[in-house]
């Protein structure tokens, strides 16, 4: 009877403190630094949040809370699917979006399996960085490739001049992808790694106790 009390309080723990921390990374995500202007964004650690719930709470804790987190960052940029058929709606909403964002629980991959609290967040944090990277990827090549040469195109675009002269066809959308991707994921996925890092290496034993 204690034993299923402990585990009733502790679940209500952890639904409590996933709400708090979704809403703060929601509020984190209006805050930008860096804004592109066909999507995509360097927020103040929006990301960091959700990491930080996976790692003290667990993956399965810290994917719930990641899906809860990408249906209200859909909500917020609806705006995005505008003038799209039905089925790119729904692999952009997917990919861009469902996808995308559930992966940041999976900063809790090393919780257990690395001891060193700081380098365990740490590389849960880039990877799960990266995960969702990929998914934007994924995104940007199958649903947003027409826009490739456009993007290359441009003045000061990175690797314009290079992407223009040496591929066509998929390559190219796929290097459209992840360049225009990473020009904003890269330096969030840095950012969010260093600052969740240094909060783990100051405050760790204090915010990351067993609550799997």
């Amino acid at each position: 009877m204690e034993n299923k009390t402990a585990r009733l309080s502790q679940r209500t723990q952890n639904l409590v403190l996933g709400g708090v921390l979704i809403a703060l990374a929601t509020v984190l995500s209006f805050i930008k630094v860096f804004d592109l202007p066909y999507g995509g964004s360097i927020t103040l650690c929006s990301m960091l949040p959700i990491m930080l719930y996976s790692y003290k709470c667990g993956i399965k804790w810290g994917l719930s809370a990641g899906l809860v987190y990408a249906v209200i960052q859909f909500v917020v940029g609806a705006d995005a699917v505008k003038g799209l058929t039905i089925g790119s709606v729904i692999g952009v909403v997917a990919f861009d979006y469902i996808i995308a964002f559930t992966m940041l629980g999976f900063a809790g991959l090393f919780r257990n399996k690395i001891k060193n609290r700081t380098v365990g967040f740490t590389v849960g944090a880039v990877v799960a960085g990266f995960l969702r990277y990929i998914s934007h990827i994924l995104a940007g090549f199958i649903f947003w490739g027409e826009y490739a040469e456009w993007w290359f195109s441009q003045e000061g675009a990175p690797f314009g001049e290079w992407a223009m002269a040496n591929l066509d066809g998929d390559l190219f959308a796929l290097a459209y992808s992840t360049v225009y991707n990473g020009t904003y994921m890269l330096p969030e996925i840095i950012i969010t790694a260093v600052i969740g890092a240094i909060i783990i290496g100051v405050a760790g034993k204090q915010l990351i106790k067993d609550n799997g």
